[in-house]
């Protein structure tokens, strides 16, 4: 499964409490955009209203700016295709103070392109912190280990 787009701050700014794989309707330009790497998911999010779920605020180039359609939006709200309950169970943490639905990732699974959405919980700054030292010190433990092989 290989990785078009990732949200790098995503560990960094929230705390991951569920993941949920759903695919996405996109149009053909989107597809061979997001192939060759292009787009970003920073600041975007998930909502679920009226039986729907849609990406909000992602951003994905035309392929080929020259060729795009006059009125094409690189922000438009993309529609989510997931079950009926996981659209439920999602509404239910959209409606929770605190919670928010992030994307994590996009991929391929096939011939499809699917997307990896988290409900999450904000981070302080301190926890942020935290989360960096942890890191940081992981990182001087495998340099420490590699060189005394």
């Amino acid at each position: 499964m290989p990785t078009l787009i990732e949200n790098k701050k995503a560990h960094l700014n929230f705390e991951i409490l569920e993941r949920f794989e759903a695919g996405v309707e996109l149009i053909g330009s989107e597809v061979k955009s997001l192939k060759s790497k292009r787009g970003s998911l920073v600041g975007a999010f998930v909502g679920a209203r009226g039986g729907e779920a849609f990406l909000l605020g992602a951003e994905i180039p035309p392929y080929q700016p020259g060729n795009a359609v006059e009125d094409y939006d690189p922000r438009r709200a993309r529609r989510l295709l997931l079950t009926k309950a996981e659209i439920a169970r999602l509404a239910g943490f959209e409606s929770k103070k605190g919670l928010t639905i992030i994307p994590i990732s996009m991929y391929t699974k096939g011939r499809t392109i699917k997307l990896s959405i988290g409900v999450a919980r904000g981070k302080k700054t301190h926890d942020k912190r935290e989360s960096i030292k942890k890191r940081e010190a992981k990182l001087h433990i495998e340099r420490e280990l590699k060189r005394d092989r």
